[in-house]
C-alpha cells in the first residue's frame, strides 16, 4: 500500500488547510483510514479515523475544528479539513491505513501502513 499525501504547508494562526491522502496498491482489505500527527519531541497521536462503514472518530481535543471526509468515488482517498489552526497544531501529519474485517464476532485488525507525512506549520 502506498500513499500520496498533500496539502501541508505554512499557514498563519486562524488559517485553514486541507490535507489529502490517496492510498494505492493492494487496498482491497483496508477497513480504516486515519490521520495522525507528531509534533517535535512528542509521540504520534490520533487526529481522526474513518472506517469502511463511514464511522468517523475524532480526537476530542480537535473535534469541531478538524473535519475528516472521504472521496465519494474512492474509498481510500480521504481529506482532512483543518480550520482555525493554531501554533500548537504544528506537526507532521501522517496518513495511515489498517486492514481489517468487521464481523458479527467482532473486528479483526490486520496490517497497518503509513505515509511519509506532510508538514503543517502554523506561525505568524
Amino acid at each position: 500500500v502506498h500513499f500520496a499525501e498533500s496539502g501541508g504547508g505554512l499557514v498563519q494562526p486562524g488559517g485553514s488547510l486541507r490535507l489529502s491522502c490517496a492510498a494505492s496498491g493492494d487496498t482491497a482489505n483496508i477497513f480504516v483510514m486515519a490521520w495522525y500527527r507528531q509534533a517535535p519531541g512528542e509521540r504520534r497521536v490520533l487526529v481522526a479515523t474513518i472506517t469502511a462503514r463511514d464511522d468517523i472518530h475524532y480526537s476530542e481535543s480537535l473535534k469541531g475544528r478538524f473535519t475528516l471526509s472521504r472521496d465519494n468515488g474512492k474509498n481510500t482517498t480521504v481529506y482532512l479539513q483543518m480550520a482555525n489552526l493554531q501554533p500548537e497544531d504544528t506537526a507532521v501529519y501522517y496518513c495511515g491505513a489498517q486492514e481489517g474485517k468487521a464481523t458479527d464476532a467482532g473486528y479483526f485488525p490486520g496490517n497497518e501502513y503509513w505515509g511519509q507525512g506532510t508538514q503543517v506549520t502554523v506561525s505568524s
